[in-house]
This record gives C-alpha cells, sequence and structure tokens, in this order.
C-alpha cells in the first residue's frame, strides 16, 4: 500500500542520505523542504520533494491513500533510546514523599525507588506486564514515538528480569513501533544481597545472562554506574561479561555524581552514556572523538528536581546530545517526547533545531537504529507524524503543553 501526503507545508529533517548523527555546530542544522509530498510504500520512505515534483512519481495502481497536509507540518517520529516502560504499579506515593521533603537517596534507603518497582513486579504475570506496557506504547506513538527502547531493572531476580524481557520481546512482536531492549540487571543490589554484593553480580554474570543471550532477549547490556549503587570496577566486570554475549553496552552515569560511569562508558565503546546531570571538562574531554552518544533525560532532572545538564557547554565543546524520556514509575512517569523537546529549549537552552536532532537523528543513534529511524530519507521507515495547522517547527516546544500531533504513520499504518 502507498500513502502519499500532499501539500505539507514544512516537511521536516530531510536527508539525501543517510548520517549517523549531528555533533556540536552541525546540531543547527535541520533541513527543512517547504510546500512538499512524501510517498511511503509498504512502510518504507519512497520518495519526497516539492510539491510541482509530486506529478512525476511513479504511482501505480497499488492501493493508494491520500492525505492532505496543507498547513501542517510533517516530522520523522521521535525516537525515545531510554526508558522502563514495562513496570507493575506507579508510585505516587514516593511523589508525595518528595514533595514532603524526602531525598531520592533517602526513599531508596527506605525500601522505596528501584526496589520497590521490584517487589511489586515480583507478583506480576507476563500477560498483565504486556497488556499493561503495551497501552503505554499506543500512549507514546500519539505523542510522536516511533522507535523506543526498553529497559529491564524492575525484576533484580533471574525469573523477574526473564520476565520483563520476554515481555519486550512480546512487543516487539505485536507493536509497529520499532524497539530495542535492554538488560539492566545492575539496576540497584536487591536487599537480600546488600552485604553479599558479588554474590549477585555472580548471579547476574553466571545465571541472567545465558539465558538471555540462548533466547535472544536483548540487544544491549546496561549497569547503573553512580553514587549508591554500582561501582566502575563493579560496572567494568558486568560489561565484560555483556560484551562476551555480543550485548554492546550502555551505562546509566552521572545521575548523582562524578562517579566514572562516562569513562568506563568510553573504555568499553558503549553505545550511549545516559543521564549525565554531573558532568565535567574530564568527562567532556573523554566523550570527545569517541562512538558514545551522551543523552540527557530531561524528564528525570525535571521530576526529582536535580540540576541540569550542561547541555550548551557539550554542544559548544563539539560533542553531540540526545534527549530521551526515562519513562518510568518513579522518576520520569511521562514517555512524552514533545515536551522533552521543550524542556531541551527552556532548561537546556537548546535551539529548536538542536532539540529536535536530540530527539530524532542522535536519539536514534543511541539506539543503534539511525540507519532505519530519525529523519527523512528515500529507504528509511515511513515512521512519521503530522501535526495539526501550526506556523512552523518551532511551535512543538512553544506550545510546550499542548497536543499538536494529528495523525501517526507507523509501519505503513496509520494509527
Amino acid at each position: 500500500m502507498r500513502i502519499v501526503l500532499e501539500n505539507i507545508k514544512e516537511l521536516v529533517q530531510i536527508e539525501d542520505s543517510t548520517v549517523r548523527f549531528k555533533a556540536g555546530t552541525n546540531m543547527s542544522s535541520l533541513p527543512v523542504l517547504k510546500n512538499a509530498y512524501l510517498v511511503m510504500r509498504d512502510g518504507l520512505i519512497e520518495g519526497f520533494g516539492p510539491m510541482d515534483g509530486l506529478r512525476d512519481e511513479k504511482l501505480d495502481n497499488d492501493v493508494l491513500v491520500e492525505l492532505d497536509c496543507t498547513n501542517r507540518l510533517v516530522f520523522p517520529s521521535y525516537c525515545d533510546s531510554h526508558t522502563h516502560l514495562v513496570f507493575a504499579a506507579t508510585r505516587e506515593r514516593e511523589f508525595v514523599d518528595r514533595i514532603n521533603g524526602l531525598s531520592y537517596e533517602e526513599i531508596a534507603e527506605n525500601g522505596g525507588g528501584i526496589l520497590n518497582s521490584a517487589l511489586m513486579l515480583e507478583n506480576c504475570s507476563e500477560d498483565e506486564l504486556f497488556h499493561s506496557a503495551i497501552a503505554r506504547l499506543h500512549e507514546i506513538a500519539m505523542q510522536g514515538t516511533g522507535a523506543v527502547e526498553i529497559k529491564s531493572g524492575y525484576g533484580l531476580s533471574t525469573q523477574s528480569e526473564l520476565k520483563i524481557l520476554r515481555v519486550i520481546k512480546r512487543l516487539k512482536r505485536q507493536s509497529p513501533m520499532v524497539i530495542k531492549s535492554t538488560f539492566l540487571g545492575a539496576h540497584a543490589i536487591p536487599l537480600k544481597y546488600q552485604d553479599d554484593r558479588q554474590k549477585y553480580i555472580e548471579m547476574l554474570i553466571h545465571e541472567m545472562l545465558p539465558v538471555i543471550a540462548t533466547e535472544d532477549l536483548a540487544d544491549y547490556i546496561d549497569v547503573f554506574c553512580d553514587q549508591g549503587f554500582f561501582t566502575p570496577i563493579e560496572t567494568e566486570q558486568i560489561l565484560m561479561a555483556g560484551v562476551k554475549y555480543g550485548l554492546r553496552p550502555k551505562i546509566h552515569a552521572n545521575e548523582l555524581g562524578l562517579t566514572g560511569g562516562v569513562q568506563i562508558g568510553v573504555k568499553y565503546d558503549a553505545l550511549s552514556v545516559d543521564h549525565l546531570v554531573y558532568l565535567g571538562a574530564n568527562e567532556i574531554d573523554a566523550l570527545k572523538g569517541t562512538d558514545t552518544m551522551p543523552t540527557v533525560l530531561p524528564g528525570a532532572a525535571f521530576f526529582l528536581g536535580l540540576p541540569y545538564a550542561p547541555v550548551r557547554e557539550m554542544i559548544n565543546a563539539g560533542l553531540p546530545v540526545a534527549l530521551a524520556s526515562d519513562y518510568n514509575p518513579g522518576s520520569s512517569p511521562s514517555g512524552n517526547m514533545n515536551f522533552m523537546v521543550a524542556m531541551g529549549c527552556l532548561k537546556y537552552k537548546m535551539t529548536p533545531e538542536e532539540a529536535l536532532n536530540a530527539t530524532t537523528l542522535n536519539s536514534a543513534y543511541a539506539m543503534g537504529v539511525e540507519g532505519i529511524c530519525g529523519s527523512i530519507c528515500v529507504g528509511k521507515l515511513g515512521n512519521v507524524f503530522i501535526t495539526k495547522e501550526l506556523p512552523g517547527y518551532a511551535n512543538i516546544p512553544y506550545h510546550y503543553a499542548s497536543n499538536l500531533i494529528e495523525t501517526v504513520i507507523l509501519d505503513g499504518q496509520i494509527i
């Protein structure tokens, strides 16, 4: 089936050929074609150009759906490279605790946080997890997301971690969205192993990883390398084991302090290092010239009241930056990437062009799908969204709390 979008006011983020990501001053480049058309066939982008060139497209008698996009903008779908959206229950009680003055660390020490989610998930079936997660996928799809990375980490036992990863594998089969899976068994140390951390790490390495590899349950491996969680030495031990099973590293790094996570990520060629609330000159220098994508999570900083990562300094130093939602029940209960674009502009002083590059092309790279997602390019997936009538793309961050998306197309389907 062909889908033809006509009279597009602005076709945003177009490419003649695929690029990996944009860094430094190049992040200000956001190619836009005005008064354009876009043709998709069987879920792939077949062609695009100015409207007066549409008659030259060879549109045969294939089933044809035409959408008039007069005064509307068309974007490539957002790529959300960091979420934890398979979880058993929300944690609004902790939300109230934070309002009453408890810190993230104090809540965790009292059995809340990640450990609380793990406890609730233990008694939740795969079917229950699947049905709640598929509803969240639909929610973020209607907000413009077309590719998402989902991490485990709310299991913290062999049975529960595998349960989450099997649900993610099921989501991959059922959802029209592009999904990547990340094993994050090293999200926290369970209470029963607090006095024998190495025993839990050995369980990750010798018990969980072999099954994950056998069942092909993960694309990446992640570790929460930060203050109060896993040390750099422990992180290296876990990452080396994951690499042996073909899992490229990703790192939760520097959310709570300058704890060495960025440097470990670079050392092990991590695809991304995420959070980066605390980032100094040493970390910026370590990231320069590498294939590791610095990824900032505005939702978590906003919801937890944390400092905002020095994105302006990172871009000025020539680094690329991706933005992701960190959608999870404890520290960022929203996967709305329109809001992340707005946060990039309002709190991280990014231009609209930089923020949109950070949530499309760069975030596609951060989850390893830049070859098929993140821009309007012939041969890439036709995962796009159409806005309501708008003057221009800067209205996305300007109207930070408005629903500006009218139509979503994923995998050749109008959602």
